[in-house]
């Protein structure tokens, strides 16, 4: 009977505090209600701010407002108006080698003869898709001549044309460059015009559009080409050697944008990364020039017109889901153009092409599979996303973090986790390493008392690989984090957001990024080969936390070849399965051979920049880079010689996400072969 009132009273207990903790979680849920209806609000009186007739009015204000600011704001970046001055230095002298990109590029008569006489092994025509709307004439002339100035002759450009009345011209133009090039196809041993044209009994969109270009083609390699722009006249060779040498099905090129009446105007350029799913399903970095092996669109549609606005991303997410081969060709040969009204202006110009894109990640995603995500614009861009993996599961998480004395470190290392983390189920073991301060040892008492946290002790000198090892052993997560005792946690759901990656199947490691406390940047991902030593290197090092990065890197997921091991969150079985840690690195470059090992396997690992922490780098080992001791460095030199002989291929081929086009000197995204002495 006493048991019985026991088990009640207990019951009462549990029940009451789940009432509790109900109430609380109303109480929060209708704060945020609340917050967001304020924000709303807020917004709304913004916007009418914007809208009246004086906002309007102290513009010119405000423009020299903005630049001040935006002036102080670089001083305080760069750390001084030398600093500065240096970094807007760099910029002209990169503005000046942007023309080498533009018309200096140009194939001369003898490029272009022997581009034309040579004879691949596959016979491959070309067509070119491009949907006409009310297109202006110098527009059209620039885009159907840079088509008829290719060096490669198989090809057919489709024109379907949706022009209103108002633009007869349109269809007489196509029709004049038609005619004429009958003549010069047969001195090609053609048998037709490669220009063919449709007048369309009504706009359809420009899906549909598109739609009936392709439905005039009859080549086996399909290209998409906007009314616009402008083709290098190489991009088909190009293209063609990268189907005859790597059997491509799927080819895309770097870009760039421009404006005005040259394309030497340029705006953007745009160096892109090979394929990479994370990035294409945040960001369209693939865009132009878009070429695909007919063939694949056997088990898809071209364009679905409820994407019209995002129709191309859409597209592209689906043809490269089936592609066996995705090549990109890291060349400058498509020309954006740049005018009003244009996306490439601005994508508020098609406001209905951020919903459309939001729409077709979406759908992607949910092909793949994944359901319960959100996707949301970045403030680099409205159409470059964040998204929102569910969590399929909370399992338990291991965090790892090797120390030896430095106790003001790992106590606010600790203190941030425990205070800060959102995440319900994690432990953290401390694995002690020839610490000699008894205040270290009295702080591990009280850590001892904690339920979530463990203390072991390795014996032995100091080895980052093998005592992490040796801490992995004694987790019992699913996950593991390795974290540096030099850490301190900003995000609170940083364990969310690194987990949401690592939950899936195709993915190795995942980093985060880590601020010095200036909050410039540590680590926002690492390409192999960057750096004096080409063995690995920081991205977007030392540039502030407001800086977007290139093309906006800094604000959206992404695939990289490594991340560091200062904070990389993984799977305790694949951790096992590829041996941990290699041991032969002791203290530099392990984390980096740890992602190449899961990389080896198929695997991607992924940098996220929403998961942020400080990193107080290497304050109680001292770095073997930066104001090293000459034992440090003879060290790190080894073990650098190591890593280059192990990965030898792997550096030979080059960091498929950092674009050939780039210095591996430096971190930043600047071109190569850009120097003091080219000014």
């Amino acid at each position: 009977m006493s048991q019985e009132k026991d088990t009640i009273k207990a019951e009462g207990y549990y029940k009451t505090l789940y009432e509790e903790e109900c109430a609380k979680n109303e109480s929060l849920t209708q704060s945020l209600v609340d917050a967001e209806a304020k924000i709303a609000d807020l917004e709304y009186k913004l916007d009418k701010i914007r809208k009246s007739r004086l906002w309007k009015a102290i513009y010119p204000v405000r423009l020299l407002w903005s630049h001040l600011h935006n002036l102080a704001t670089r001083v305080k970046r760069y750390g001084n108006l030398r600093n500065l001055k240096e970094k807007i230095k760099s910029k002209i002298i990169e503005r000046k080698a942007y023309k080498s990109y533009g018309t200096k590029s140009m194939p001369d008569e003898e490029t272009i003869r022997a581009q034309r006489e040579t004879v691949f092994d596959r016979d491959v025509t070309f067509s070119i898709l491009v949907p006409l709307y009310n297109t202006p004439e110098r527009y059209l002339r620039e885009m159907i001549e840079s088509v008829l100035a290719q060096t490669y002759v198989k090809w057919e450009l489709c024109l379907a044309d949706g022009s209103d009345e108002a633009h007869p011209e349109v269809g007489r133009i196509c029709l004049q460059y038609r005619d004429k090039d009958e003549e010069t196809a047969k001195g090609y041993g053609l048998a037709k015009s490669r220009i063919l044209y449709r007048k369309l009994e009504q706009n359809l969109g420009i899906s549909g559009n598109t739609n009936a270009c392709y439905e005039m083609s009859t080549g086996n390699y399909i290209g998409l080409f906007d009314h616009d722009d402008i083709l290098h006249p190489t991009v088909l060779y190009e293209y063609m050697k990268a189907i005859c040498e790597k059997n491509a099905d799927y080819i895309y090129c770097d870009e760039t944008t421009f404006k005005g009446k040259s394309i030497d105007h340029m705006i953007t350029m745009h160096f892109k990364p090979d394929f990479a799913i994370d990035n294409l399903r945040a960001n369209n970095f693939i865009c132009h020039f878009s070429v695909f092996d007919r063939t694949l669109l056997q088990e898809t549609e071209l364009f679905r017109s409820e994407f019209d606005g995002s129709q191309d991303h859409d597209m592209i997410l689906r043809l490269t889901a089936v592609a066996k081969n995705i090549v990109h060709v890291p060349k400058i040969l498509y020309y954006w153009r740049s005018h009003a009204g244009s996306v490439a202006s601005d994508i508020n110009a098609k406001s209905y092409a951020i919903d459309a894109a939001k729409n077709a990640v979406g759908a992607h995603l949910t092909s793949f599979g994944f359901s319960g995500f959100q996707i949301e614009s970045t403030r680099a861009f409205e159409t470059i996303f964040r998204i929102r993996y569910k969590l399929v599961e909370k399992p338990k998480v291991s965090i790892l973090i090797p120390n030896k004395d430095h106790v003001t470190d790992l106590r606010r290392c600790i203190t941030s986790i425990t205070e800060k983390s959102s995440y319900p189920d994690y432990e953290i073991i401390v694995i002690e390493n020839n610490s000699v301060d008894e205040e270290t040892f009295a702080y591990y008492e009280l850590l001892k008392k904690h339920p979530s946290i463990r203390v072991v002790t390795y014996e032995g000198d100091f080895n980052y690989s093998s005592i992490n090892n040796f801490g992995e052993t004694f987790a019992s997560g699913k996950y593991l984090i390795l974290l540096n005792n030099d850490t301190e946690v900003i995000t609170r759901n940083w364990i969310e957001e690194l987990l949401m990656y690592a939950q899936r199947e195709d993915v190795g490691a995942v980093g985060c990024t880590l601020y010095y406390e200036d909050y410039s940047i540590q680590h926002a991902g690492i390409v192999l080969g960057l750096g004096a030593h080409r063995t690995a290197g920081h991205t977007h090092y030392r540039l502030h936390r407001e800086n977007l990065g290139y093309m906006g890197r800094l604000c959206y997921a992404q695939d990289v070849t490594a991340v560091t091991g200062a904070c990389l969150m993984t799977s305790r079985s694949l951790y096992e399965s590829v041996g941990g840690l290699s041991e032969e690195f002791a203290v530099a470059l392990n984390d980096v051979d740890l992602c190449l090992k899961y990389r080896e396997k198929g695997l991607l690992n992924v940098f996220t920049p929403f998961a942020q922490l400080f990193h107080y780098e290497s304050r109680s080992r001292g770095t073997d880079v930066e104001n090293a001791s000459k034992e440090n460095e003879e060290r790190y030199n080894r073990e650098s010689e190591r890593f280059r002989e192990k990965w030898k291929d792997a550096l030979a081929k080059g960091d498929p996400y950092f674009n050939p086009n780039f210095s591996l000197d430096h971190s930043n995204y600047v071109l190569a072969g850009i120097n003091k002495g080219m000014v």
